[in-house]
């Protein structure tokens, strides 16, 4: 008996050592990823998970980009934080500041700190400095990154015997034949002060506010008032009058007009390329770059990225944040990105994962998804045109929204509702610098 209870303790002690030496050390996750995105996610913690014993992870749907910042800024004050949360790149600033209060561990010091090597310069530059310190030191880790391409419906084109427009002058052509020819709403966008406001602003190098677009300070006010900006808002405006422009959401909502051929011309993210490819099955589409305004301008800048970055936030245990590095080195390795990118339409946000996809002849088969590439390195980036970096912006999208709305409604016209959208940013702009001097 006396054996068998010496057995039984032995196992026991023996169980117990077991357990504790093989605890999987566990790293949560929030991120925005919806439907098919959603799945590549959670392939991408399940193919990491596999890899290795030591660490889990979890990822875990929060939510459109908004709904998971804020749940994330809800789960800091409460001290119920994740490990990692990806931010979309209007809240970088808000980050940036809560940096500054000891909420963020920065990308390059969680490297650092966990022992792994990792070299930002891998990193295609239009998308890495967005997320910098002024002297070049990362403070997010690049995820998703895309740029808003003019998507076209390539089998009515043809039908109709229309040549893909370069210019906006060449896009309302096209679309008044295309209505004539019965198309209901040629044209559509999503994402609408991105798309048509920020990116038609660097796409001709016109500043979208002072101070560098906010990058050199916190005491930046808006510029999307301007002569430009008003008079191609006014002429989207002028187009919705004529039926050659439907407004269709905010965000993607409008994507649905695209897919089902309501619209043929449809200006949003290059990222949509993996939803068109699974759900468009009745006509060829395909991307070409952003018109050219020539009342502005006779040639292209660059566009800005949109997406997100994945922010690691303070709070928890240093073996904690060593599974978070190792995870950041695996997403960071080129077939990873490459496999993102060729089932996404987000960009390659290294020049290893573009070089291999170039390797695989992704490009060649699939013509046009380089499209984004292009747009962000057509030429070496200006303050007018290297990106945004305003507080409360979040928000301010907001006010930009609610006034482009009533000037497509007709409530407005383009000049009264930019107007306003500036004072009443600019009174977020200086909330936001008051709470951060």
């Amino acid at each position: 008996m006396k054996f068998f209870k010496l057995l039984l303790g032995v196992n026991l002690i023996f169980a117990s050592f077991s357990t504790s030496a093989f605890a999987v050390t566990e790293v949560q996750w929030w991120h925005a990823m919806g439907g098919q995105l959603g799945e590549m996610v959670d392939k991408f913690a399940a193919d990491f998970n596999a890899r290795q014993s030591e660490y889990k992870v979890n990822a875990v749907y929060k939510g459109n980009y908004t709904e998971t910042m804020t749940s994330a800024i809800a789960a800091f004050r409460a001290k119920k934080q994740p490990h990692i949360v990806q931010v979309f790149e209007v809240g970088t600033a808000t980050m940036i500041a809560a940096e500054g209060k000891g909420a963020i561990y920065p990308v390059y010091k969680l490297m650092s700190d966990s022992g792994e090597s990792f070299d930002q310069s891998v990193y295609l530059p239009a998308v890495i400095s967005y997320y910098t310190t002024t002297d070049g030191k990362l403070l997010s880790l690049p995820f998703n990154s895309s740029t808003p391409v003019l998507w076209y419906n390539k089998t009515k084109l043809e039908e109709l015997g229309i040549e893909v427009p370069i210019t906006w002058e060449e896009l309302e052509d096209a679309a008044q034949k295309a209505k004539d020819a019965g198309v209901s709403a040629p044209l559509s966008f999503g994402w609408q002060s991105w798309s048509v406001i920020e990116n038609y602003s660097t796409w001709h190098n016109i500043p979208i506010g002072t101070q560098e677009n906010g990058f050199g300070g916190l005491s930046t006010s808006l510029l999307i008032n301007n002569g430009p900006v008003v008079n191609n808002i006014q002429r989207i405006a002028n187009m919705g009058k004529k039926g050659l422009f439907k407004y269709g959401g905010r965000r993607g909502d409008s994507r649905g007009m695209f897919v089902n051929g309501e619209c043929i011309f449809w200006i949003n993210s290059s990222a949509y390329y993996g939803g068109f490819k699974k759900d468009i099955k009745n006509f060829e589409f395909s991307q070409t770059m952003l018109p050219l305004d020539t009342r502005v301008s006779g040639k292209r800048q660059n566009s800005i990225i949109g997406g997100a970055t994945l922010w690691v936030l303070r709070g928890h245990k240093k073996e904690e944040y060593k599974g978070v590095a190792k995870f950041f080195k695996f997403l960071s390795e080129p077939e990873q990105q490459a496999y993102w990118h060729q089932n996404t339409g987000y960009v390659p946000i290294t020049t290893a994962a573009y070089k291999l996809s170039q390797k695989q002849g992704f490009y060649k088969t699939n013509p046009g998804t380089d499209t984004a590439i292009k747009q962000l390195s057509l030429n070496i980036p200006t303050p007018a045109s290297k990106g945004l970096r305003f507080g409360n912006f979040v928000q301010i999208r907001d006010i930009i929204n609610e006034e482009l709305e009533a000037i497509w409604s007709g409530q407005k016209t383009a000049r009264q509702g930019l107007d306003t959208a500036v004072e009443r940013g600019n009174k977020l702009l200086r909330r936001f610098e008051a709470a951060n001097r």
